[in-house]
């Protein structure tokens, strides 16, 4: 059986995180894709502190295909430096974590 992970990132509130997540689905590089409600976020960035309205995305895939989707993250997403924190599961439901597996796969089979 897949080494499985989730991966986090954000976007801003107003950005279409929907149409993000069906290319990530529909890539096969992501099984499923949860956006979050918009939230605070509170950094600094360029030396000064900054407060954004943003989106958190929770994305479950395999081990195997967390370099299709961080090329196909990248590749959509707005920052410059986008959040990419790649999280391995210990453990799950067998079959929520075969269902994974599956849906990834059959991605990279069909495609």
């Amino acid at each position: 059986m897949s080494e499985f992970v989730v991966a986090l990132s954000t976007v801003p509130a107003d950005f279409d995180a929907s149409a993000l997540a069906e290319a990530l689905v529909t890539s096969g590089a992501a099984a499923c894709v949860n956006i979050l409600p918009p939230m605070e976020s509170v950094y600094v960035w360029n030396g000064a502190l900054q407060r954004e309205r943003e989106r958190q995305l929770v994305m479950k895939t395999t081990r195997a295909r967390v370099g299709l989707l961080w090329t196909t993250l990248k590749a959509r997403h707005p920052y410059d430096v986008p959040e990419f924190l790649v999280v391995p599961i210990l453990e799950g439901n067998p079959d929520y974590l075969k269902w994974i597996e599956e849906t990834v796969n059959r991605k990279s089979e069909n495609g």
